[in-house]
């Protein structure tokens, strides 16, 4: 993990550099630290060491754990839930307890961005944590569809601030070397919080009450993540943006070695234009200069849920059902593809880059969507058509899962520039989950308006336009730092 010599020129850092900022790479006397510079260079001879940072990403990927497990916690629980709790049957209340978080999560991204820019990353993180503890218990202990309701709408207000800020920390954290190897971190967690959901929801159609069991367990990395971020470093980033360079330092010392501190700072210094402490209006985010990148990024969240991935989640278990396969095993089927998957991009998210890995992953998405399509065909045998429709489900999964799943959630926090990055996050986030809730609100009736093969025809033509838009609108952004792709992407006025 050791990279060749990295020189940058130096000279217009310091042209920018506040008097408070010069002295962190000068002495007394207005001499340049010669750490810093060698030959009128900044000089950097190795990659960071990736151990420091590791503890502080993984941290922060207990949000993404929290948000997979809250989203598949009802899916073996929610007949004993209605039974116990009195509405059994009634369709719209079960619909309720398993959509109502997608309204706290829309409302907890849509104000994410103020959060971890007003109180900091590792605040937010504490934030996110707080309504889960709260919502959890709530529904643990409720005897009511109301309390029901209201504990899951808490919990979703955590799961929307949680996953915008977890891309934005390990982003902002991560040596820029391993920065989508951490990245992906972010969707394994996700994987596995789902998976951990669903094996511990197994006992609930046997053992009466144990639903609440299923909810009260979730308050451990909900407590943990609270308590560990009071111990894991601030965003440098963050703290610069806040005129506190000496802290940023030490941040940075930190999480990359003192070696590679000063370095670090002429990199952020290289991009500050003196902007950062103004206010980011949300006009600016929607047109003006910054309006292209938050485009790319809106359009790639939405072009990710029209591609049908929760409508492949919404059909899975009819599809395994028809196979003779229990839902235990098709939900465990289906956990381990996209695990599979997630694990695929963290080994090459580094290696072949964040635009080819999107690329592949939405060809193979319309591929296993083809495949979907040539099932639901009258031409193909009913033993056929269910061989294809379950091998196709399982591909697409896999696929969603090495690209379209994952790289989203980093590419956009290195593409925006620093000032605008956690609002143009939530600005992204807020589409994805409106895009989120309409495909789950219109994909039963669609089906059987339209019927499986042309709905599955319109995410397959979903799939290959995300081919086409990342083609000519995604730049690759491996192994540049933050500064590197902002400077490149939105050049100095």
């Amino acid at each position: 993990m050791w990279g060749l010599p990295n020189i940058r020129e130096a000279s217009s850092v310091y042209k920018r550099m506040s008097s408070r900022e010069y002295a962190v790479v000068a002495d007394s006397e207005g001499n340049l630290d010669p750490e810093y510079l060698e030959n009128g260079k900044v000089q950097e001879t190795t990659n960071p060491s990736w151990r420091l940072s590791l503890p502080h990403v993984l941290v922060a990927t207990i949000s993404s754990f929290l948000f997979g497990y809250h989203l598949g916690v009802v899916n073996e629980t929610l007949e004993s839930i209605s039974l116990d709790l009195g509405f059994g049957g009634n369709t719209l209340a079960e619909g309720l307890v398993v959509s109502i978080c997608l309204g706290g999560a829309f409302l907890g991204s849509l104000f994410s961005g103020s959060i971890a820019d007003g109180v900091g990353r590792r605040r937010a993180f504490q934030l996110s944590a707080f309504p889960m503890i709260i919502g959890a218990s709530l529904s643990a202990s409720t005897k009511s569809l109301e309390g029901m309701l209201l504990g899951r709408f808490l919990v979703g207000t955590g799961m929307g601030l949680g996953p915008p800020v977890a891309s934005l920390y390990v982003t902002e954290i991560s040596p820029s070397f391993v920065r989508g190897t951490y990245g992906s971190f972010i969707q394994i967690a996700t994987c596995l919080g789902l998976m951990a959901s669903l094996l511990i929801g197994i006992p609930a159609k046997e053992t009466a009450g144990w639903w609440r069991v299923c909810f009260w367990m979730s308050l451990i990395p909900a407590s943990m993540l609270a308590l560990a971020m009071e111990f894991c470093a601030e965003s440098p980033y963050w703290l610069f943006k806040k005129g506190k360079p000496a802290e940023a330092e030490a941040e940075f010392e930190k999480l990359l070695g003192e070696f590679h501190t000063k370095s670090a700072i002429a990199e952020v210094l290289k991009s500050d234009r003196g902007e950062d402490m103004e206010t980011v209006h949300l006009t600016e985010l929607l047109y003006g200069r910054h309006f292209r990148v938050v485009f790319i990024g809106s359009i790639l969240f939405a072009l990710q849920q029209l591609s049908g991935i929760n409508a492949v989640f919404y059909f899975s278990s009819t599809v395994f059902r028809g196979a003779g396969v229990p839902s235990n095993l098709a939900n465990i089927c289906i956990g381990i593809a996209n695990l599979s998957g997630s694990i695929v991009a963290m080994l090459l998210m580094d290696k072949l880059g964040r635009k080819v890995l999107l690329l592949g992953s939405f060809l193979g998405m319309a591929f296993a969507m083809a495949v979907q399509v040539t099932a639901a065909s009258s031409y193909i045998p009913s033993s056929g058509a269910l061989y294809l429709s379950v091998g196709g489900m399982l591909l697409f999964v896999f696929t969603f899962a090495s690209g379209a799943g994952p790289v989203p959630g980093l590419l956009l926090p290195e593409i925006f520039p620093g000032r605008i990055r956690a609002k143009a996050m939530a600005v992204c986030m807020s589409v994805h989950w409106v895009v989120n809730f309409f495909v789950g609100l219109l994909f039963l009736r669609l089906l059987e308006q339209l019927g499986p093969q042309i709905l599955y025809s319109v995410f397959t033509t979903f799939c290959l336009a995300a081919v086409v838009f990342v083609k000519n609108n995604v730049v690759e952004t491996k192994g540049k730092s933050l500064q590197e792709i902002e400077i490149a992407l939105l050049p100095m006025d």
